[in-house]
């Protein structure tokens, strides 16, 4: 399925951005679409647009709180032309990457249901199968890493999400995972600058070897 910025599948999810419309009539509260080069060798899936995030923005992780450490990173291994993200127009420009979530909508208390994720799953299998052999692609979080799994139909037993986890998968993709950079899991220091830097270098090494 290609993105759809109309998309309303999901009931529950459609009468929340309702209501957030109704309460913020200046945020972008509709689907979120994937930002980016076109032809990426990094895919970055997060779990879902942010409250006031990606939900007031329309751009991943553009004004959230995980944007934060995840642009700067981005910059600094050499994937975008800046180190901040908070709004549209701040000139910010991807390079050789592509970031898009595996939920397109802003979910209730940003949880999104089983059943809301397989059914938002057919944009991010398009996303997927658009990549070429060698790409990577970094899941950020085990919800993210599981619906990576269901879009290209491999079991999560064969590849179960830890932090900096490396996996071949049999379509020639490396998939990458982190912990989600979250304000919890980094003001609980579950996630730390270095440790989410380990997992970009690690990245990047694979990359140079492919391209």
């Amino acid at each position: 399925m290609i993105f759809d910025p109309t998309c309303s599948r999901c009931p529950r999810l459609d009468r929340h951005l309702q209501q957030v419309r109704q309460d913020y009539p200046d945020y972008h509260a509709l689907p979120v679409a994937p930002f980016g080069v076109s032809k990426p060798v990094l895919l970055i899936v997060g779990l879902a647009p942010g409250m006031h995030g990606a939900n007031a923005t329309g751009r991943p992780f553009t004004g959230d709180y995980a944007g934060i450490l995840l642009y700067e990173t981005l910059y600094k291994f050499g994937f975008s032309n800046q180190a901040t993200s908070e709004s549209l127009r701040d000139g910010l420009k991807l390079k050789q990457c592509r970031i898009t979530n595996a939920v397109k909508c802003l979910p209730p208390e940003n949880k999104p249901t089983p059943q809301e994720i397989t059914t938002c799953n057919g944009f991010l299998s398009a996303e997927l199968i658009g990549l070429r052999p060698g790409c990577a692609v970094l899941a950020l979080g085990a919800i993210a890493h599981h619906a990576v799994l269901l879009a290209l139909r491999l079991k999560k037993s064969a590849y179960p999400f830890a932090h900096a986890q490396h996996y071949t998968l049999p379509d020639g993709l490396a998939l990458f995972t982190s912990y989600h950079c979250s304000r919890y899991n980094t003001q609980t220091r579950r996630l730390t600058t270095p440790m989410f830097h380990a997992v970009f270098r690690q990245i990047r090494r694979y990359l140079d070897t492919q391209f």
